[in-house]
């Protein structure tokens, strides 16, 4: 059964970061959903290079901003991902058409949306100390363990060598 899994980026600041999530939706089937403004153009080279041969196997949607998202993707079920979150996010069970929202690298998401949301804001757990994971990291953290819970769907789980054949 195919499941949709949604990876949302809230004003990504960092090319790289965004690079590197695309080639992770690209491999997982995620789609990726990017709200504006940001802080690079999708022309940038840095942002190709970290997603390179996968940009065209990229279900991709653009948003002017959060309003925009929302009135657009009424019928989903969200998760906020922040280091604010009161709840792991391996302790959520993920239905289908699940969104993964994550906020910019240096402010995180609105404190207005996550104090509307308090039973969906989710924490990766990490040392008190320091201030948080690298955004594709976490994403990639998230998205993974989603697809666990859901068994891979159309993932392959098992992979083969090129020299040699395994008995």
């Amino acid at each position: 059964m195919i499941k949709n899994l949604n990876i949302v980026l809230v004003e990504p600041q960092i090319p790289q970061n965004t690079g590197n999530i695309s080639r992770t939706c690209a491999v997982t089937g995620a789609r990726l959903h990017l709200v504006r403004p940001f802080g690079f153009e999708i022309t940038d080279k840095h942002l190709k290079r970290a997603g390179l041969d996968y940009w065209d196997q990229l279900d991709v949607t653009y948003y002017d901003n959060l309003d925009d998202f929302f009135s657009k993707n009424s019928g989903g079920c969200f998760f906020y991902f922040t280091t604010k979150g009161r709840h792991i996010h391996s302790d959520m069970t993920y239905p289908d058409n699940s969104y993964l929202i994550f906020g910019r690298e240096d402010a995180g998401l609105p404190e207005e949306l996550l104090f509307k949301n308090p039973g969906s804001c989710l924490r990766i757990p990490m040392r008190p100390t320091l201030r948080s994971l690298n955004l594709s990291n976490s994403v990639a953290i998230a998205a993974y363990e989603v697809l666990r819970q859901w068994d891979y769907p159309e993932l392959a789980t098992e992979g083969q060598l090129t020299k040699y054949i395994w008995e």
